[in-house]
Parts: C-alpha cells; sequence; structure tokens
C-alpha cells in the first residue's frame, strides 16, 4: 500500500512539472521568468519615469514663475509711466490755459503804448488832420496784430444771410428785389478765429 501511494504521488509530482501553465506562473506570484517578473518590471519603469518626471515639472513651474514675476515687474513699470505722462500732460494743458494769452497780449501792449500817445496828443493838438491820420495808423496797427493771430472780420454788408456767420436782429422791407433774403446792414462785426466763430455779426435782413 505504502508504495502504490507513494508512486501516485511521484506521477502527481511530475504532472505538475510537465504542467506548462503553472511553469508560466500565469496567476501565481513569486515565479521568476513569467508575467510577473514583466509586471514588476513595469512598476520599476513607471516609478522611475516618475522619478524623472518630477524634477522637469518642478522647472516649468520655476521658469513659469520666473516669466510671471517678470511680467508683473513690467506691468507695474508701464503703469508708473502711463501715470507720470498722464500728470506731465495734464500740468502742460493747465499752463497753456494760464498762458495761453500772453502771445496776444504782448502782441497788443504796443497798440496800447500808441493809444496812450495819441491820447496824449488830444489834448494840446490843433491839427485835427494829423491827429486822424495818427488814429487811422494805430486802427490800421491794431488790426494787422488781430490777422497775424488767426483773427479774421466776418463778410456781412451784402451777403447772403449764413446761420453758421450771421445773427439776425431784426428783418426789415427788401428796398430792391435783389437785396431779399440778404443783409442789409450791419449793428455789430462778427469775428472769427482760424475759422472758428468767436462773435457772431449781428445784422439786419431784407424780406
Amino acid at each position: 500500500m505504502s508504495k502504490n501511494k507513494n508512486e501516485k504521488e511521484q506521477t502527481v509530482f511530475q504532472d505538475i512539472e510537465d504542467d506548462k501553465t503553472y511553469q508560466q506562473g500565469d496567476g501565481y506570484p513569486n515565479c521568476e521568468g513569467t508575467p510577473c517578473d514583466n509586471m514588476a518590471e513595469g512598476a520599476d519603469t513607471e516609478a522611475d519615469n516618475l522619478a524623472d518626471a518630477e524634477p522637469a515639472a518642478e522647472d516649468a513651474l520655476t521658469i513659469a514663475l520666473a516669466e510671471a514675476a517678470g511680467w508683473k515687474d513690467k506691468y507695474i513699470r508701464l503703469q508708473a509711466e502711463f501715470d507720470n505722462y498722464r500728470k506731465r500732460t495734464l500740468k502742460e494743458k493747465m499752463e497753456l490755459v494760464a498762458t495761453g494769452g500772453e502771445d496776444v497780449i504782448k502782441s497788443l501792449l504796443g497798440v496800447m503804448d500808441d493809444l496812450e500817445r495819441a491820447l496824449n496828443a488830444v489834448r494840446t493838438a490843433t491839427d485835427v488832420d494829423a491827429l486822424r491820420t495818427g488814429v487811422e495808423m494805430i486802427d490800421g496797427k491794431f488790426r494787422e496784430v488781430l490777422r497775424s493771430k488767426g483773427v479774421e472780420e466776418i463778410e456781412a454788408m451784402g451777403k447772403e444771410f449764413d446761420v453758421d456767420h450771421h445773427e439776425a436782429i431784426a428783418k426789415i422791407p427788401a428796398p430792391t428785389p435783389e437785396t431779399k433774403g440778404k443783409i442789409v446792414d450791419v449793428v455789430q462785426k462778427g469775428y472769427k478765429l482760424k475759422d472758428k466763430v468767436v462773435r457772431y455779426a449781428k445784422v439786419v435782413v431784407g424780406e
């Protein structure tokens, strides 16, 4: 009996050794040269890849942070420069408004001097013609100063009424058919500064 039992055990072990599935280690841990070994090797490779990826990610983060800091610095500098430009421009505008008429005033000071001399001459003048000539010269000088600054008189007398340049203060029957709708009298002259009306001409229109 014992002999038969031993023979059976040997047969079983021999069958196990011949079983290729068992030798390949399917489903069995700790089997050398089997898929288990391949799984272990894959795990090691993945771990190595993760280990290599960590420094790369840290480097990318460092670079991104450095770039962000650089852009932030540029933004702050640009904002400061724009603020300085805005303040400087505002100051220049305020100075221009405050001193914008300085050049015109300087030009008119000469005319004022001539007027003072004319007034002094009136007190003792006996030659009316000479006095009139002097006043006419002052008037011409004054008009020349205005022209040099871009001031022009608005033409009105005998012109078609134009709401962009004229202000009608009265309407009267037209003296002739040709003057109907035209300006027949100028009550106050109008002026414009470089094509901009600074005072409308007050006129009477024929109807």
